[in-house]
């Protein structure tokens, strides 16, 4: 089968297709047919910190059909439509674990099911598990064009927050979100987001941010909570580092959450896998969660998606079609 591998090299990971065995399922497994999988960031940036180790497949998303199950497999059958996280995913097949897919909507394309698992999966985890927002409550996005912020947005806006706010350095973009949901824009190259903030919500100051940022945002973004607000962050495309008034933290009583997937277990991803289709599988159903489909490349032109992604010029989802 056709797979996009990851080289290491001591200049960075060297990425191309090749041709690989096809998994062998086992117990306790399935293996799909790949029809449409997401290209990320985090993929782009894997390849490049892969200075030494195994060559490995890239991806973690896709979309596709059960081909086979494996010994002990009740929940799914041969031909059932999924979409699910794992690893290797840009490949022409994929071995999950039952509970990593979700079923596909009937008339959702294969290419749109490919943007659904691994943002609306983090974008659940960081806005419902972890920031609690709720009906009535507002929010901030940072860095709101990227995939993730994207899904938040929508998650957001479909429970019932309220204002939906969203920040971009670029002003095109911004104007752009209006149709996911969000109810005011704020232009992040025009300085400090702190009175924006406090004015859209009568100098109270917002219940949950979730951000991308870091480091340039993260003084103003507490200085824009409220008290009880919760602070999550789940990307550090600014900076690692940053400097915190303890006052501010102590007197709003605060909540500043990490997130990330790398240091959970594998019960934990499965358990948060299950919780997002558990709550977003009727939303989806019901046409109140999409994401856009910026552009779509063959798997086998991988290198020119990732160019294209590094040019950072798309709002919504890149996909690989597999033929």
């Amino acid at each position: 089968m056709k797979a996009v591998r990851v080289i290491p090299s001591a200049e960075g990971g060297i990425v191309e297709v090749q041709d690989i065995p096809t998994p062998v399922v086992g117990a306790g497994q399935i293996l799909v047919r790949v029809r449409a999988t997401g290209l990320n960031r985090g993929e782009i940036n894997q390849a490049r910190e892969m200075l030494s180790g195994n060559t490995i497949t890239a991806g973690v998303e896709f979309a596709g059909e059960v081909a086979e199950v494996g010994e002990g497999v009740v929940t799914w059958q041969q031909g059932d439509r999924v979409m699910g996280q794992g690893k290797g995913c840009q490949a022409e097949y994929v071995l999950a674990d039952p509970l990593a897919v979700m079923r596909v909507p009937a008339d959702l394309s294969w290419v749109d099911a490919a943007t659904f698992p691994n943002v609306f999966i983090t974008a659940h985890d960081a806005v419902i598990s972890n920031g609690q927002l709720k009906a009535g409550e507002s929010i901030l996005i940072n860095g709101a064009s990227g995939g993730v912020a994207l899904a938040a947005i929508q998650i957001a806006k479909a429970i019932g927050a309220t204002p939906v706010m969203a920040m971009s350095r670029s002003a095109d973009k911004l104007r752009k979100l209006a149709q996911f949901g969000v109810d005011i824009g704020i232009d992040a190259s025009l300085g400090s987001h702190v009175d924006a903030v406090m004015a859209a919500t009568d100098q109270r100051g917002v219940d949950v941010i979730i951000d991308t940022v870091g480091g340039p945002v993260f003084e103003a973004n507490m200085q824009s909570l409220a008290v009880r607000g919760r602070l999550v962050n789940i990307a550090r495309l600014g900076s690692a580092t940053a400097q915190i008034d303890l006052s501010t933290l102590w007197l709003k009583r605060l909540k500043l959450i990490g997130v990330t997937f790398r240091t959970r277990s594998e019960a934990e991803r499965l358990e948060c896998i299950q919780a997002c289709a558990r709550d977003l599988l009727p939303l989806l159903d019901a046409g109140k969660l999409k994401l856009p489909i910026d552009r779509t490349f063959p798997l086998t032109s991988v290198l020119e998606a990732h160019a294209y992604m590094k040019r950072d010029e798309h709002i919504g989802k890149i996909v690989l079609v597999v033929d």
